[in-house]
């Protein structure tokens, strides 16, 4: 059989093989501590189960448009005007299977051969492969400790070129966990209306703050600014919902009619009664979300106070996600080997930077619970001492 050119282009999740192959240790009833994960370790909170199982109940049962429930897109708008100054309508929203499907949508309906994508590094696995899927080209654009693993303006200007057409904008940022300051997010904003460009700004991560970190959407910062900005956010992270898949896209209205198009011929629409459950965790108590956040914020405490005490690795202090970003160049290692031969030796699971393009790098999650936490730092010590 003779598949498609494009499908040999992208590269398998490797992030997906580490996670699957501890998965698998553990089904062998091997105790493994597992970091690997991208999800928060909390269930979903109780109001939005139960709105969901209303659904159910009242038969929210069927197809419903394919730019997601107009009540639900009326609530995303409302959420965005209030939370983060971003004039939107309910026609400026689409609702996706996820945050990732929001991107591809995105990326689908925008980038075409040619195009050229800025990304900086690290990154999120998933941008580069969904540009290279619809014909573009990422620049990808490399940061390290000194500057926080923050692109810097200088870095964005150089990197654009009259094929430049999007810039991609995360933060809090996976896999670093950096946020970006205000004056950062200004200074980057100048140079996008100034080279009219495109920018993507991915919040999906917004909720999780740490130390009096300020998330600022780039798109409230003026008329230009906001004219040049798609927002793409979800459910996932901030409310624990990743199996429920619901995500969304906000931006211009001739943008958004084109993501609907591609939707309306590829998933149609997001699962129905999963959206009420949607709506009420936007409208509903943010307890929960308070909750899990300061549950995150002294599991960081701990694995930064241990990671940076283990002779050989070092690691700047994230302000928001769930994750921790060690430079492991000291053991001689590059990060794949580092994580197969850590999870084959010491059962610790955690995930190479080679996937978000930074190969001097394993991502460390503490979406997971103290004990797990303690436990594996007792192993990963012991292992870089070894390499040391």
């Amino acid at each position: 059989m003779k598949l498609a050119e494009r499908v040999s282009q992208v590269t398998p999740s490797i992030t997906l093989a580490i996670a699957a192959k501890a998965k698998a240790m553990k089904a062998e009833g091997i105790d493994v501590c597992s970091f690997s994960a991208g999800e928060p370790d909390f269930d979903t909170p109780a109001h939005i189960k139960a709105a969901a199982i209303k659904a159910l109940e009242d038969g929210k049962t069927k197809y419903g448009p394919a730019s997601g429930e107009p009540a639900l897109r009326d609530a995303i708008a409302r959420k965005l005007q209030r939370e983060n100054g971003l004039n939107y309508k309910a026609e400026n929203v689409i609702v996706s299977n996820g945050g990732k499907h929001s991107l591809y949508n995105l990326i689908l309906a925008l980038i075409e051969a040619g195009d050229e994508v800025i990304i900086p590094a690290p990154y999120w696995l998933s941008y580069p492969e969904m540009v290279t899927l619809a014909g573009g080209k990422s620049v990808i654009v490399h940061t390290d400790a000194s500057t926080g693993y923050k692109i810097t303006p200088e870095q964005l200007r150089q990197a654009i070129t009259p094929k430049t057409k999007l810039f991609i904008l995360n933060s809090p940022s996976n896999p670093t966990g950096m946020v970006y300051t205000p004056d950062e997010i200004k200074a980057l904003a100048e140079i996008i209306v100034e080279k009219d460009i495109l920018v993507v700004s991915d919040e999906i991560y917004e909720k999780i703050l740490y130390d009096g970190a300020i998330h600022v959407s780039i798109g409230s910062l003026g008329e230009e600014i906001f004219k040049r900005t798609i927002i793409s956010n979800g459910f996932a992270k901030g409310y624990s919902m990743t199996g429920w898949r619901i995500g969304y896209l906000a931006g211009p209205g001739e943008l958004i009619k084109a993501t609907i198009t591609i939707q309306s011929h590829s998933t149609s629409n997001v699962c129905t009664f999963a959206q009420y459950g949607a709506i009420a965790a936007l409208e509903g108590s943010q307890d929960c979300v308070e909750e899990m956040r300061l549950a995150f914020a002294k599991r960081r405490e701990v694995m930064y106070a241990r990671l940076n005490a283990i002779p050989g690795l070092s690691c700047p202090k994230p302000e928001g996600a769930f994750y921790l970003l060690p430079d492991i160049r000291k053991t001689g290692l590059k990060s794949l080997d580092f994580c197969n031969a850590l999870l084959e030796a010491h059962q610790v699971a955690v995930i190479p930077g080679i996937a978000f393009g930074a190969d001097d790098t394993v991502r460390l999650s503490y979406a997971t619970d103290m004990a797990t936490i303690e436990k594996g730092m007792d192993r990963l010590e012991k292992f870089v001492k070894s390499k040391l």
